[in-house]
């Protein structure tokens, strides 16, 4: 069961391009949507540091996030939810990372290339990591609110 679910989960990450990334800071809880890569389960995104879940992040690393198409029918309601840390990238790690976000979304991949708005768009913002420690694959075809937690020790490293 736990190779399955490793399997669904990591694929499901692979398919999807957004995630809502909840904050709590100074002014209250925050969501804000984010593009996303995936290594394993750890998550990669990339966002202004003036941005309001950057300026929380900044003081409380705590959060949590959801991964989900929009449904129309309860059944077919699938996606993650996840909790954990997210933090800034180190500067040694970011060739890596952006080589990540690359692959997915090749204009990031070729910032160079890029329409001159998304290469200063790219110039301003800061690469973040969400390293989970609690996860879960949520499937309503199995039944109603259906959830499967990954084990921790899948996971990796919180």
């Amino acid at each position: 069961m736990t190779d399955d679910l490793q399997r669904k989960v990591l694929a499901y990450l692979r398919e999807h391009h957004v995630m809502t990334l909840a904050t709590q800071g100074r002014d209250g809880p925050w969501a804000a949507a984010v593009f996303y890569v995936n290594d394993g389960f750890t998550l990669y995104f990339l966002s202004a540091p003036t941005a309001r879940h950057c300026g929380d992040l900044a003081a409380n690393p705590r959060v949590a996030a959801t991964i989900q198409q929009d449904y129309s029918d309860w059944p077919q309601i699938r996606g993650v939810q996840l909790e954990g840390i997210a933090r800034q990238v180190a500067d040694d790690e970011i060739p890596r990372v952006r080589s990540l976000y690359g692959q997915k979304y090749p204009v990031v991949g070729a910032a160079r290339q890029a329409p001159a708005a998304i290469a200063n768009a790219l110039a301003k913002v800061r690469w973040y990591r969400l390293t989970p420690n609690r996860l879960f694959l949520v499937d309503n075809s199995v039944g109603f609110g259906h959830r499967d937690e990954v084990p921790s020790a899948i996971l990796g490293p919180g």
